[in-house]
């Protein structure tokens, strides 16, 4: 008995640390990204970042056996639109890097877990309570706080922000529905394969000779997104998702950090605030999923 408990705190711990790990690698691959959208149309960074993804995704899909396996879905229209909304969400977010310190971005970010709530509600059949309504609305409130409409002018890279948390709710909530049907290998192949399409049908028009360092750093954001994934997916094979929750809001320091290292920008006091609630909400929303995996594990034992 002693032994299994052992084993399981050591693949939560393991589990953690996997997350962090991956968390440390997404902010550098954002920094990778705010430095590359200066210089570069972010329709061509996301399309050489999907190049570099699909081929990782492809090697790794291929070792589980022969790919035309993996393109047989039980849903395709879903699939296919789980392809778009990761596309579209890339091209948000790295939109606006254009024109908002990555810190500021991040914060808006954290109404991530309110939105696939949201989604969850008519697509998933969730039902919500008074007590995750209430957080929804803290968490919209401090959205709010940190966009401050009426109080200042609302930046676009805030609307470019809103629309890949927004495509990206979307395509989580989506990414729960298809795992009822098809493999895990399905729907990497068919986000990388419509991925890779439709950033080139876009990105190909928009194409601007890069340099050497350019490069260098493209192929840095290729490599800490295959790595960063992976670990990502290593650490839920450790540990329970809802173990794990709580610790991807460690994104807003981190981020918050590396925009003092690298940019020099400190998130002001108003939208660090602001982010505080968000996070609270979200937090509040993961501490009630937990009571009602408790009560249906309880009630799966009677």
């Amino acid at each position: 008995m002693s032994t299994t408990s052992a084993d399981a705190g050591n693949n939560i711990s393991k589990g953690i640390a996997l997350t962090l790990i991956s968390i440390l690698i997404f902010s550098v691959q954002d920094v990778a990204v705010k430095m590359l959208v200066t210089d570069y149309p972010p329709t061509q960074i996301v399309m050489i970042r999907f190049w570099g993804v699909a081929v990782f995704t492809l090697l790794w899909v291929m070792r589980e056996g022969p790919i035309r396996n993996a393109f047989r879905t039980k849903k395709p229209i879903l699939q296919l639109s789980r392809g778009v909304l990761l596309v579209v969400d890339i091209w948000c977010f790295s939109a606006a890097l254009q024109f908002m310190p990555l810190s500021d971005l991040q914060a808006i970010f954290m109404l991530f877990p309110i939105v696939v709530t949201l989604f969850a509600i008519p697509i998933l059949g969730e039902k919500v309570g008074i007590f995750r309504w209430s957080a929804i609305g803290v968490g919209f409130i401090g959205a709010m706080i940190i966009i401050r409409p009426g109080f200042q002018d609302v930046n676009i890279g805030v609307w470019f922000q809103l629309g890949a948390v927004a495509t990206f709710g979307l395509y989580t909530v989506l990414t729960r529905l298809v795992a009822q049907h098809d493999s895990t290998s399905t729907s990497m192949v068919y986000m990388a394969v419509v991925g890779v399409v439709l950033s080139t049908a876009v990105g190909v028009f928009n194409m601007v000779p890069m340099t050497l360092n350019a490069w260098l750093l493209i192929g840095l954001v290729i490599i800490t997104a295959n790595v960063a994934h992976t670990l990502f997916a290593m650490a839920y094979r450790e540990a329970p998702a809802s173990a794990l929750q709580p610790f991807n809001f460690l994104i807003l320091p981190a981020s918050i950090i590396m925009t003092v290292i690298f940019f020099g920008h400190w998130i002001d006091a108003i939208s660090l605030f602001g982010a505080s609630l968000t996070v609270g909400a979200g937090l509040f929303v993961w501490w009630r999923e937990r009571q009602k995996e408790r009560v249906v594990a309880r009630q799966v034992l009677r």
